[in-house]
């Protein structure tokens, strides 16, 4: 397997070899290290809406790749299947060629949906999974292979303005639990087993990472592999952050 430091060359560069699960774990890492000093950066400016923080964190994304992980660079509302876009995305300069496929500077291989919780409005509820006049649910969007279809893994991340990750968890795997055999879209049901697991919580940054499987249609694979990070948004005033933030 090639080392993910010699992925940090010219535009033009080829690299081949490359395991692309570590590549996008790799990413995730990154991702979770940087959450909390985002959160806390005495610069960023305070904003409420879901469109503003996923700007500022992809902003923050970028200016500690530049630091910390040259080979990534990441993009805000990058376009998926038809109009839908996404709100974060990362990307390579580089040619990867990944077990049997290739991706260019043009094609992501990490894709973060962005949700506020508590959604902004009564109606919006449960859009962290489900949106029932339109296809606005965050995890519904990965089942109906609207947002990362060429993708086996992708990830949610959920800015947690009231209540605490804990109290969400419960939240949340009742809202699936409850749509248990309901349809999802054509040829798409929902099941109790997507209930999120594997949940943990870092006290000190207030941060908790999860994961969750859902089958799919309209994708490169029969399932999505979905990792959920949930930061909780009161921020420490601690100054200008260093290295490394979690």
């Amino acid at each position: 397997m090639a080392n993910l430091g010699d992925l940090t060359g010219a535009a033009t560069r080829i690299t081949s070899g490359i395991e692309l699960n570590t590549l996008v774990e790799e990413t995730l890492d990154f991702f979770l290290r940087h959450l909390t000093g985002w959160r806390d950066d005495p610069e960023r400016p305070e904003e409420d809406s879901e469109e503003r923080l996923n700007s500022s964190l992809c902003d923050y994304l970028n200016y500690r790749a530049r630091h910390d992980y040259p080979m990534a660079i990441f993009h805000h509302e990058e376009y998926q299947t038809g109009r839908r876009r996404i709100d974060i995305s990362a990307k390579t300069e580089n040619i990867i060629l990944a077990e049997t496929r290739k991706f260019t500077k043009y094609d992501p291989y990490l894709v973060f949906e962005g949700k506020r919780l508590p959604a902004p409005a009564a109606d919006r509820e449960k859009e962290y999974v489900t949106g029932f006049e339109e296809v606005k649910g965050g995890i519904q969007r990965f089942k109906l292979g609207l947002h990362g279809a060429p993708l086996e893994i992708a990830a949610m991340v959920a800015y947690v303005q009231d209540n605490d990750p804990d109290a969400w968890l419960v939240r949340i795997n009742g809202w699936i639990s409850a749509l248990d055999g309901m349809e999802c879209s054509a040829g798409c049901r929902w099941s109790a087993t997507e209930r999120i697991g594997d949940y943990r919580l870092v006290k000190r940054a207030r941060v908790a990472t999860a994961k969750s499987k859902h089958p799919r249609i309209a994708a490169s694979s029969d399932e999505i592999d979905l990792r959920h990070f949930w930061v909780s948004m009161r921020r420490k005033r601690v100054g200008k952050m260093k290295g490394k933030d979690l």
